[in-house]
């Protein structure tokens, strides 16, 4: 297979580059900014242009591109300082459940919104006695007339405490298998009875929350998808999730062989720079055919993209292999910064601090979006096709499945 650039492609590639290096905003256009201001500001910039969600629809504000530009893309914005984490849940799985699931009418009035970053989007899956298991909500949604009233908790929603509407899977049915009595809405995030309490980091950072309904009203309409189909719903947007953060990310602000190759440049070891060192360069080149290994796993998954397929299982490789990989870089870099390491300071420390809040997050990576033991689990049964795992609730009525509270 050949992974250059078509002529029409390398046009492409050129005319993003162009624009990109005429438009992305300088410092001072940010000054006075908040984070998400600024995220915001460069959104709108890109969705004037047209150079927004380019694999969307137009009507629902993107550009009919193919995945192919749409990569391009994003490769090519990465080579600025320009980070949109803030848009990632909405533009990688919000966005598509909706266009794959909501009417016509829903999606001309909210994707284009999503596109441009005026509203910023949320996913309510987790909840704190689910852990991994998604199927175990107990988040519940009782119908009353037109509306559904849902009572309950999510917890590590990230982004929740500036977000404008979000997805959400609920309880409607607890008499039935656990996969079978649960259904989908989105929902405004600042519905009476909607509480949004942020969960403090050890990296500093506070962007996980726990979000509260109490006898929230959610309107039937924004219902996603058949009562008892939220399953279903739910796998395309974790499909989704997987495809968007299983690379590990390849902007300024991620830990990978680029940036390590600045530091080893950088750094003494022994009286030479740690580049030259054998042990450092076998580290390297090990990370390097794992980043190349996951490069080219994308590629498959944008081939089936491009033929109109969902995103599969196989995009759970993408993260298994690259959480655990970007903690070890970040360890590694620390400990070849020694004493410098412990310093996190975005004015002192190398690349701004890049390393030390990689170390922190790591671990957090490891099981946003599914633990390094799902990944594995759905790799070997739905990947490989080996025997599923022993399920002791498979088959019985979810309010029959046992608890540590009824042991």
């Amino acid at each position: 297979m050949d992974f250059n650039d078509t002529a029409a492609e390398a046009e492409f590639r050129a005319e993003v580059s162009t624009w990109l290096e005429a438009n992305v905003p300088a410092e001072k256009e940010f000054a006075g900014m908040t984070p998400l201001e600024r995220a915001k500001f460069w959104q709108k910039r890109k969705y004037d242009a047209g150079w927004a969600c380019l694999r969307w629809p137009k009507e629902f504000g993107g550009r009919d591109a193919s995945v192919v530009e749409q990569v391009i893309f994003n490769e090519e914005e990465a080579k600025h300082d320009v980070e949109p984490a803030v848009f990632a849940i909405g533009h990688g799985m919000c966005g598509p459940t909706m266009i794959a699931w909501a009417t016509d009418e829903q999606n001309r009035r909210y994707m284009p919104k999503i596109a441009s970053g005026e509203e910023v989007w949320c996913q309510l899956f987790s909840e704190p006695a689910g852990g991994s298991d998604l199927a175990a909500l107990r988040t519940s949604a009782v119908r009353d007339g037109d509306d559904w009233i849902v009572n309950g908790q999510k917890i590590w929603t990230s982004g929740a405490q500036h977000s404008d509407y979000g997805i959400l899977v609920v309880r409607t049915d607890p008499t039935v298998p656990k996969h079978q009595g649960l259904s989908y809405f989105f929902l405004d995030m600042k519905s009476p009875g909607v509480e949004v309490k942020p969960i403090k980091q050890i990296s500093g950072d506070a962007g996980f929350n726990e979000v509260y309904f109490t006898d929230v009203r959610i309107p039937d309409a924004q219902r996603l998808g058949a009562v008892g189909q939220g399953w279903q719903v739910a796998l395309t947007t974790l499909m989704n999730e997987r495809a968007s953060i299983g690379g590990g990310g390849s902007g300024r602000g991620i830990v990978n062989c680029t940036r390590l190759v600045e530091l080893f440049e950088k750094v003494n070891l022994d009286g030479s720079a740690a580049i030259e060192d054998g042990a450092v360069q076998a580290k390297l080149a090990d990370w390097y055919v794992k980043e190349a290994g996951l490069k080219f796993v994308g590629y498959r998954s944008m081939s089936a993209m491009s033929r109109g397929d969902v995103p599969g299982p196989e995009n759970s490789i993408g993260k298994l292999v690259a959480a655990p990989m970007r903690q070890e870089m970040s360890t590694f870099a620390l400990d070849l910064l020694e004493g410098a390491g412990a310093i996190w300071d975005k004015e002192l420390s190398e690349a701004a601090g890049l390393y030390q809040m990689g170390y922190m997050a790591a671990p957090g990576g490891r099981i946003a979006g599914g633990t390094d033991e799902i990944m594995a689990n759905i790799i070997a049964e739905r990947v490989l096709g080996l025997p599923q795992d022993v399920r002791l609730d498979k088959g019985i009525p979810f309010t029959e499945v046992p608890t540590s509270a009824s042991s």
